[in-house]
């Protein structure tokens, strides 16, 4: 990039100043962050992406990522609808998150990061709402600012780009106002989303209206992270890095997470009311955490961490090694009992959220077991990745367009009890799989 003007002039001309005045000062704090998910999503995906900030020093207090209670958007966005959420009520939503963080903060104004639909409240807080005033930066990553579809038949949906809501988003000669600093962060063609043809939907080849450039903002800084899938375009460490320099105005000093000493582990149960993703506590789910052996899965010792949740549907705080596999069981009343392994935990956190299993479904129950291998930062894509679920590519993950965040292996009852390893790329789980019989479903959780 060439160097402006009056800084070329300015250079030569810095040898003549004392040091002291030629010496660099240091660079203002960056201001708080707040992180908002997506659809149907919850604060947890945003974990990694803490971890990375706390490792270039940014304050744990000045960070901050919450769950909408109801994250998934109403099919009309004028109807209501049991357990979904409006476009309205998620901006309500945000406007109470900011004035709860500024107040604990003590900050004048805030930074703010969206992925997909969590950037829907982000630009009608800030452009069409008067918030501006209280946000600094504005970074959304993968939202559909072009909607995802132009079907008449959805005209009253969130994400329709001739409906209400991005009507009225889209209708001026910019997408920004002054004073707050707006990021975009998209895929080059890899985003499924973003797509002139309906990939996502059952009638995969009708045209959509929109296309990959979707995600960009009039006036915006727009970058593309090429490769990068809808979720990886928030989450992926490449992601960070850029929304990282965007905020602070320079580089993070390192990509990798600083481990602690001795992480501790809270967070939310949420559950599926009416088969519903919602982010409302549970009360009265047993939580048990244990130490696994990283070649088996097989647990070492006994629990380490036992908690039944109250009202606010809180399991922890649970203190572990950052070179610990775990496995987490989650019997939560209406819900199958769900046993998560998960890969070590370098850092602490406080949104390590648990969800319980989707409900068993009839050919879950004619298998012996199931073991779901699931990747909630990303998706899982053929040929870009290496993906290996008990030694084989799994079958049920298309090829082309990242798609698919979700993997299921069904066992006979003869094969429970071995270990079952599920790579992705770097990582690598081995889980086990339980008795579908007693109401148990596994699940291979992916951290990064």
């Amino acid at each position: 990039m060439p160097i402006p003007r009056r800084t070329a002039l300015a250079l030569p001309f810095l040898g003549l100043f004392p040091s002291s005045l030629a010496r660099a000062q240091p660079p203002a704090a960056p201001p708080p962050v707040l992180f908002l998910h997506g659809n149907g999503d919850h604060a947890a995906l945003w974990q990694t992406t803490l971890w990375r900030f706390e490792s270039n020093n940014w304050p744990r207090e000045h960070l901050r990522a919450v769950n909408f209670p109801d994250p998934l958007a109403r099919d009309d966005d004028a109807i209501p609808q049991p357990l979904r959420s409006s476009s309205l009520e998620q901006t309500e939503r945000l406007a109470a998150f900011i004035r709860a963080f500024r107040t604990e903060t003590g900050a004048a104004r805030i930074a703010l990061v969206g992925n997909s639909r969590g950037g829907n409240p982000i630009r009608d807080f800030t452009v069409q709402q008067g918030g501006a005033s209280e946000i600094s930066h504005a970074v959304l990553c993968g939202t559909p600012n072009r909607g995802v579809m132009d079907w008449p038949e959805r005209a009253g949906n969130e994400f329709n780009s001739r409906g209400r809501f991005l009507t009225r988003l889209n209708a001026g000669p910019d997408d920004v106002v002054a004073g707050t600093a707006f990021l975009t962060l998209r895929s080059d063609a890899n985003d499924l989303y973003a797509q002139p043809r309906a990939v996502w939907s059952p009638t995969p080849d009708r045209p959509t209206g929109t296309d990959t450039d979707g995600p960009e903002l009039r006036g915006a800084t727009n970058l593309v992270l090429p490769g990068l899938d809808h979720r990886e375009v928030a989450y992926h460490a490449r992601a960070f890095a850029e929304m990282a320099r965007f905020i602070a105005g320079r580089a993070p000093t390192r990509i990798a997470v600083v481990p602690e000493a001795r992480p501790v582990l809270d967070g939310l149960v949420t559950g599926t009311p009416g088969g519903v993703q919602t982010n409302r506590p549970i009360e009265g789910a047993v939580v048990e955490v244990f130490r696994t052996d990283p070649e088996t899965g097989a647990r070492l010792g006994e629990a380490i961490h036992r908690r039944t949740t109250a009202a606010d549907g809180r399991w922890g705080p649970v203190m572990v090694e950052p070179g610990w596999t775990l496995e987490l069981v989650v019997a939560a009343p209406g819900h199958p009992i769900t046993h998560i392994y998960r890969s070590p935990f370098p850092r602490s956190s406080a949104v390590m959220h648990l969800r319980p299993a989707r409900p068993l479904t009839e050919a879950d129950r004619a298998a012996g077991g199931v073991l779901l291998f699931t990747r909630p930062r990303g998706y899982f894509g053929l040929p870009r990745d290496t993906i290996l679920l008990d030694g084989a590519v799994p079958a049920d993950i298309p090829r082309g367009i990242a798609r698919v965040a979700t993997s299921t292996l069904r066992l006979p009852a003869g094969e429970l009890g071995r270990p079952i390893p599920a790579l992705f790329n770097d990582e690598r789980l081995v889980a086990r799989a339980w008795p579908v019989a007693e109401g148990r479903i596994a699940v291979a959780e992916l951290t990064w």
